[in-house]
């Protein structure tokens, strides 16, 4: 009994190792490469495979799912003889377990090799300026070239990033520099734009508070002017109005010429009345002046038929025709105003007097014999 169980117990661990190596499960997105007798035989899919015990052997199992690979900073040198480092990182898949798995030994490492050599070569035909802003450029290269190589090995790169692009500490000093400078210089240029755009306001505003001043200004004077020009026309006007009813009163208190040699004479001290006249001498005949005006004054007729016809202040001084008695003065009258006349007239060298400088009065206008006169008195009206 007790051989029989020993025996019943190895058969049955023979059956056991025996189904265990007939039966092989795959992962899902695996790959098995089975070998008979050490030569490749064929690929398990995924799932429950079923091999021949003792002469298959599943040899590998492939992941076909897409990978990532981030290699190290590797130094490129560029077209102007600068060193950089460079990491870059690798999106690949196997697409053929068989190839990648007897065509090439690892291709891990063999995709590293072939990035560093074709990233040298891409990266010598550029200057650091162009490295530095030619990324999307690099990649796809690099891609490219990965992707022709690797194809026999039954591998497909799907993508390429370069991971940095570190120059060296001198360089990257002068790039700061050099970026400081640019930021300096923009800042200056946006100040001065500032400054200028300020200065541009101020101007415009200067210049409409002026052009404002002077429009203030000149409607100022404007005002100004109508309004001096508004009161010279009233005063002229009251002045005119004066005038005519001056001239009105003349010919309502009917003058004659013994009015006006008395009128002459009451402007004698007013002639002399003067900061330039320093001495006034009355003529010796003034005495027989006065004595004619009396007899002149005794003489002169009074009228009884009231005053003259009124002038309308509104019609023009030169259209109205005045009703007016004249008489012819009497000879009194006339010897008088001659005496007056002469009398007033400034006085020669070796005359009694004596004088040598007298200021001359005004000569009064001589009038017409007055009359019946219809027109009635010149426009100027008598003189006073």
């Amino acid at each position: 009994m007790g051989a029989l169980t020993i025996i019943v117990a190895v058969i049955a661990v023979l059956a056991i190792a025996t189904l265990a190596m007939t039966i092989k499960i795959v992962p899902q997105a695996r790959a098995g490469i089975v070998e008979r007798f050490g030569k490749y035989q064929r690929t398990l899919n995924p799932g429950l495979n079923i091999i021949t015990p003792f002469i298959d052997k599943m040899r590998y199992l492939i992941d076909v799912r897409e990978q990532v690979v981030s290699f190290p900073p590797q130094p490129v040198i560029t077209e102007d003889n600068l060193v950089v480092s460079i990491d870059t990182v690798i999106y690949f898949q196997v697409t053929d377990p068989t190839a990648a798995t007897y065509r090439i030994a690892n291709y891990i490492q063999a995709i590293e090799q072939l990035t560093m050599t074709t990233l040298r070569n891409i990266i010598g035909g550029m200057t650091l300026e162009r490295t530095l802003t030619s990324r999307d450029q690099i990649n796809t290269a690099l891609r490219g070239e990965l992707d022709g190589a690797t194809g026999q090995w039954g591998i497909r790169v799907n993508r390429v990033e370069l991971k940095g692009i570190d120059p060296p500490p001198s360089i990257k000093d002068s790039m700061e520099k050099q970026m400081r400078a640019d930021r300096d210089k923009r800042a200056a240029i946006l100040t001065a734009e500032g400054q200028r755009q300020s200065a541009i306001l101020s101007a415009e505003g200067e210049k409409q508070s002026q052009i404002l001043s002077a429009e203030g200004a000149r409607e100022a004077q404007i005002l100004r002017a109508q309004a001096e020009r508004e009161s010279q026309i009233l005063r002229a006007q009251g002045e005119g109005q004066a005038i005519q009813t001056v001239f009105q009163a003349i010919h309502d208190g009917r003058p004659d010429q013994s009015l006006l040699a008395y009128q002459y004479l009451q402007m004698l001290p007013k002639i002399a009345d003067g900061e330039a006249n320093k001495m006034f001498f009355i003529p010796s005949e003034i005495g027989d002046a006065l004595k004619g005006l009396g007899q002149a004054v005794g003489s002169i007729p009074v009228h009884t038929d009231g005053p003259a016809k009124r002038v309308d202040i509104e019609t023009p001084p030169s259209t109205p025709e005045l009703t007016t008695d004249r008489r012819e003065p009497s000879d009194a009258v006339k010897e008088a105003l001659k005496a007056a006349e002469e009398a007033a007239a400034p006085a020669g060298p070796g005359t009694s007097g004596g004088i040598d400088t007298l200021t001359e009065p005004a000569q009064p206008t001589e009038q017409p014999p007055a009359g019946d006169d219809p027109q009635g008195p010149p426009p100027g009206g008598p003189t006073a």
